[in-house]
């Protein structure tokens, strides 16, 4: 029997129900996978500007912000508006030689000329034509007419130690293998070229050895004098030795920064460093091995506001609505945070504590309140459980918020990683930690490198005390 028009409509009614059904649970699905691979997208694309990673770690350089309003693109040099700076002319005491130009008559007419007080000076530098001196030291043999002993002459400690490289000369090869980046292979051939000496690679590993030595007391004395320290910045980097990964950590104090490369990146190389009852508070990101040592041992803590601001901004890239909207709450509530850093001096002490707490205030609230999202709950939590660590430089005088002094100084750590390569041997490592320490360390305190490096290799040939990374006080 044939159906009535009334059941085929009613057939026809539920099998486009059905298909209608169907596609809405199809594109339900497909809406969940653009999420996830938005989520996905969103992941892959943390750089230097929304995450805690390196800007070495960046695959393509993350594009610049805009300029503000009004202002358009900065001509490249000196700046309106900018003081003018020169380099200052060279004292008498340090001029070798000068020549004085004369006129005796007019170059155009040939009349009489009288001279003026005023004269036109210009300061050439020049290297000389032989910028090595060669000796040769003999030490004369000689036997006792009486006991018929041998004897020789003595020679100074610097010859008898140094061998075929000067103090002077030593300490230049260790100069430029460090501050330069520069490999053997590239000293040799500037050794050869400028000065006309050749020297194997053999030759000048032995070299960076005695300085390399020279340089362990000095070194020795910073690692020891990190546990006393009130105020300590602390950050980390990869390092590499013969294919294996290593790492360096960097330990920044008022007056000195050191460097040690370790097997390993947990707590426990901070446990061997700073020990179990550090006393100052240690700056540092959020990075697990910071927060199980401040956790186990009770240690003030400074988390790095900078890394905090990059991942609040990575909420931005999310594709889910909530999120944005918190990391956009988030992140207006820190960017008042510091304005009221930046107007420090326009406000009293008092009015600028009261701002800062009120600010600080407002981050937190903000930060606890987080919508049901993964991204956002995970930070929430962070607010809730070291919320108060974010904010230690409030009652720490001369605490700054970031971690950027320790960032820093491991950055020329990184741009000889990429040079050089990593080390080969725990030599290596040992004149890598020691040689970063006493660059940073000087640069730190405005003192010359070569200089320094001078009077430790001399100290050290003529067996006298190494002179001190540290200032001496009156």
């Amino acid at each position: 029997m044939e159906p009535t028009r009334e059941q085929w409509y009613q057939r026809r009614i539920a099998e486009l129900e059905t298909q209608l059904r169907q596609r809405d649970e199809h594109i339900a699905a497909l809406e969940r996978q653009v999420a996830q691979l938005a989520e996905k997208v969103a992941k892959l694309s943390k750089n230097s500007s929304n995450s805690s990673k390196p800007p070495s770690s960046d695959i393509t350089k993350p594009p610049k912000p805009p300029a503000p309003p009004g202002q358009g693109k900065r001509r490249i040099g000196g700046q309106p508006g900018h003081p003018l700076h020169e380099r200052p002319p060279f004292g008498p005491e340090q001029i070798d030689t000068t020549r004085t130009y004369t006129l005796d008559r007019c170059p155009d007419c040939g009349g009489r000329l009288k001279r003026l007080e005023h004269e036109r000076v210009i300061q050439q530098v020049e290297i000389v034509p032989e910028p090595v001196m060669i000796t040769e030291h003999r030490a004369g043999s000689y036997r006792c007419t009486r006991c018929g002993k041998m004897h020789d002459a003595l020679m100074p400690a610097t010859v008898t130690k140094g061998g075929l490289i000067g103090p002077n000369l030593t300490a230049l090869v260790a100069y430029v293998k460090s501050v330069c980046h520069a490999s053997f292979s590239t000293i040799r051939k500037f050794l050869r070229d400028m000065m006309g000496v050749t020297i194997s690679r053999g030759q000048l590993a032995k070299v960076i050895g005695k300085v390399s030595a020279a340089l362990a007391s000095p070194y020795r004395t910073l690692l020891e004098l990190l546990r006393t320290q009130s105020r300590m910045n602390a950050d980390e980097t990869g390092h590499k030795e013969n294919g294996k990964g290593f790492w360096t950590w960097c330990f920044r104090a008022e007056l000195y920064t050191l460097f040690k490369i370790d097997p390993s990146r947990g707590s426990d190389v901070l446990i061997e460093v700073l020990g179990k009852e550090f006393n100052g508070v240690l700056s540092c990101d959020y990075f697990s091995a910071y927060r199980k040592y401040m956790e186990d041992f009770g240690i003030d803590v400074q988390f790095c506001l900078a890394h905090l601001i990059r991942e609040v901004k990575f909420l931005l890239t999310l594709p889910d609505r909530a999120t944005r909207n918190y990391g956009q709450r988030l992140l207006d509530a820190l960017r008042k945070l510091f304005r009221v850093i930046h107007r420090r001096d326009r406000m009293t002490s008092e009015q600028f504590q009261r701002a800062l707490k009120r600010a600080r205030k407002k981050v937190l609230k903000v930060g606890r309140r987080a919508p049901p999202r993964a991204e956002a709950q995970n930070l929430a939590t962070r607010f809730r459980k070291h919320g108060d660590a974010y904010f230690r430089f409030i009652t720490t005088p001369g605490l700054e918020p970031t971690n950027n002094l320790a960032e820093q100084a491991i950055r020329f750590v990184v741009i000889d990683r990429r040079i050089t390569q990593g080390t080969r041997s725990e030599r290596g490592r040992q004149w890598c930690e020691r040689i970063w320490t006493v660059i940073a360390t000087l640069t730190q305190q405005g003192r010359s490198i070569l200089d320094y490096l001078r009077q430790a290799v001399h100290a050290y040939l003529t067996g006298q005390p190494i002179p001190a990374l540290l200032p001496i006080k009156p």
